[in-house]
């Protein structure tokens, strides 16, 4: 995107995204974009970081639980594992998580919970295993 078709919602929108994945998620993503992509990409750095994670109404932690609670709940298994990633940046605990997928089991079944918890395992190992470095 030129930077002089970039909107205020895009800037903001970047700017809350690049806070909660980190820059280096954030870069690999424009890295990776093509023509066939662009659109969407703005899409969703104007619409889901810029319109509705930079809202005051909820803590980056918060939107955090709700985030992978409703990917758990729709079966996303890339986001969930990518948005358990993104806790170190959010505040969100494994506690918090924990007590998201039971809301999941019960409202949107079992076998959604059951198969995100197995994600959410193994995305902290593999974040224990490869810590990242101190700012």
């Amino acid at each position: 995107m030129s930077e002089k078709n970039v909107s205020e919602r895009y800037k903001a929108g970047m700017a809350v995204r690049r806070k909660v994945l980190g820059d280096a998620h954030v870069d690999r993503a424009s890295a990776q974009m093509t023509e066939f992509d662009e659109d969407f990409q703005t899409f969703i750095t104007e619409g889901a970081w810029g319109s509705v994670w930079s809202r005051p109404g909820f803590t980056l932690r918060e939107r955090s639980i709700v985030t992978i609670a409703l990917l758990a709940a729709l079966g996303q298994d890339d986001e969930v594992a990518m948005h358990v990633r993104a806790t170190r940046n959010t505040g969100a605990t494994k506690e918090d998580i924990k007590e998201a997928l039971l809301h999941v089991a019960v409202y949107a079944g079992v076998p959604a919970a059951n198969h995100a918890i197995k994600i959410v395992k193994k995305t902290f190992a593999e974040m224990e295993a490869n810590p990242e470095p101190k700012k």
